[in-house]
C-alpha cells in the first residue's frame, strides 16, 4: 500500500515560527492561553490547522496554546474518526464527550485568569461558549490579534500559497474553455468544480457567480443555477480555493462573449486602474488603510459605490484580518498575501462589477499572484 505524504505539512522549523509568533501577541495581550476555534463552515477550519495540522472533515477542534507549555488539540469525541488525526502535529490530544465543560475543567485546574479566543465572533460552538461563560472564566476576543500574528508568510507558506493559485487559474481557464451558449451556470461551474476535486482541494472551495443581461452584471452574488446562459450575458464565476496546503486564494476574470455594454466597459476600465495602482501600493510599510484609498480613487472618482471593502488578508482561513479599507492601520510586512475585489455599482444599482486577484506584498511593489492580465474574455480560450 502506498503512504501518501503531503507535501506540504509544515517543517518544525515553521510550526515553531507560528507558535513564537502567535506567542509573543498573546504575551502582549497579557493571556495566560488562547483558545484557537475551527469550524467545518467553509472557509474557517484554517486556524485549527496552521496550529495543530489537523485538517476539519466536519464538525469542528480547538487548539489550547498556553503562553508557555505544550499545547493541547481537542476533539469531539463523536468525531474520533472523522478525519486523519495522526496528521495532528502537536503530541496531546483529547477527545472529550463536550469539549467545552473539558476545556473549562482544563482550565480551572491550570488556575488559568485570562483566556484570548481565536473565532469568538465567527466560528466558535455556542455550546461551548456557554460552558466556558458558566465556569466564570475570563474570555477576550482575540481574532483580530490572532490574524495580525499570521499575517506574513514564510517561504514555505507562499509554496502552497502559489499550488492554490496554480488550480483557481486551471479550474476558471475550464470555464473559459467549455463556455458555450447554451450551457447551464451550474454545468459550467460543475467544469471547474471537477479540476478542484482531481487536484485534491476537497471541500474547500467557495464557489459563486455574477451575472446579467447584454453585456452587464448585477450586484448580487449568487449560487449557480439551472439557467441556460447566453452570448450576450455578461459573467463572472468567483471562484475560491485551497490545494492541498491549506492556503486560499480568490481569482477570477469577467466572461463576455459579445463583449461589456458600455458601462459596464468603463466600469471595468476603472478595475484595471485599481489593479495598476495595487501593484504600486501593495508594498512592504503601507497601511492597510493607505492602500485601500490609493487603489479605490479611480472607484470613487467615478462615483461609484463601493458594495465592498477592496480587499483582506487570506491564509489557511478564507478571510483574515485586516481588511483592505477604511479604519485598518495595520502595516503591511513583506510576503502578507491579500485578496483584491473591490464590488463596485453604479448608483441605481443597475450595474455592477466584481472580480479576484491575490497578490503578495513585496519589498517595493505588489505582486498578482496569477500573472494573468486584468481583461475580458470571450469564451473558448485555451490559454490566458
Amino acid at each position: 500500500m502506498n503512504d501518501y505524504s503531503n507535501p506540504y505539512t509544515p517543517s518544525q522549523g515553521e510550526i515553531e515560527r507560528r507558535y513564537r509568533n502567535v506567542r509573543q501577541a498573546m504575551e502582549k495581550a497579557g493571556l495566560d492561553y488562547l483558545i484557537v476555534s475551527g469550524s467545518e463552515y467553509t472557509g474557517f477550519e484554517g486556524a485549527v490547522r496552521y496550529m495543530c495540522g489537523f485538517h476539519i472533515l466536519h464538525r469542528y477542534a480547538y487548539v489550547i496554546v498556553p503562553l508557555a507549555g505544550e499545547p493541547v488539540a481537542v476533539f469531539p469525541r463523536e468525531a474520533t474518526w472523522v478525519g486523519d488525526h495522526s496528521a495532528t502535529f502537536i503530541e496531546r490530544r483529547e477527545f472529550p464527550a463536550h469539549c467545552g465543560e473539558w476545556m473549562a475543567g482544563y482550565f480551572k485546574e491550570k488556575s488559568a485568569r485570562k483566556i484570548g479566543v481565536y473565532g469568538l465572533e465567527y466560528v466558535m460552538n455556542v455550546r461551548d461558549y456557554g460552558a466556558l461563560v458558566k465556569s466564570g472564566l475570563d474570555l477576550v476576543d482575540f481574532d483580530i490579534a490572532f490574524d495580525y500574528a499570521r499575517a506574513q508568510k514564510s517561504e514555505e507558506e507562499l509554496r502552497s500559497v502559489r499550488h492554490s493559485m496554480a488550480i483557481n487559474k486551471a479550474g476558471v481557464l475550464a470555464v473559459l474553455k467549455a463556455y458555450r451558449a447554451g450551457a447551464t451556470e451550474a454545468e459550467l461551474m460543475g467544469v471547474a468544480e471537477n479540476v478542484f476535486a482531481a487536484a485534491g482541494t476537497a471541500r474547500k472551495t467557495m464557489d459563486m457567480m455574477c451575472s446579467g443581461p447584454n453585456g452587464s452584471m448585477r450586484p448580487q452574488m449568487v449560487f449557480p443555477t439551472g439557467r441556460r446562459v447566453q452570448d450576450t450575458d455578461g459573467l463572472v464565476y468567483g471562484l475560491e480555493i485551497a490545494g492541498e496546503g491549506g492556503h486560499w486564494v480568490e481569482f477570477s476574470r469577467v466572461l463576455a462573449p459579445r463583449g461589456l455594454d458600455a458601462i459596464t466597459q468603463e466600469m471595468f476600465t476603472a478595475y484595471q486602474e485599481f489593479h495598476e495602482l495595487a501593484k504600486i501600493h501593495m508594498k512592504a510599510g503601507a497601511t492597510a488603510e493607505e492602500v485601500h484609498r490609493a487603489c479605490s480613487k479611480p472607484l470613487h472618482d467615478r462615483g461609484y459605490r463601493l458594495g465592498h471593502v477592496s480587499g483582506h488578508s487570506i491564509g489557511m482561513t478564507m478571510i483574515e484580518m485586516p481588511r483592505i479599507g477604511e479604519g485598518f492601520d495595520f502595516v503591511l510586512p513583506e510576503n502578507m498575501v491579500c485578496s483584491m475585489h473591490p464590488h463596485i455599482m453604479t448608483e441605481d444599482r443597475s450595474h455592477s462589477l466584481y472580480f479576484q486577484e491575490t497578490y503578495r506584498v513585496g519589498k517595493d511593489s505588489g505582486e498578482p499572484l496569477s500573472g494573468v492580465p486584468i481583461k475580458v474574455y470571450h469564451g473558448g480560450e485555451s490559454a490566458f
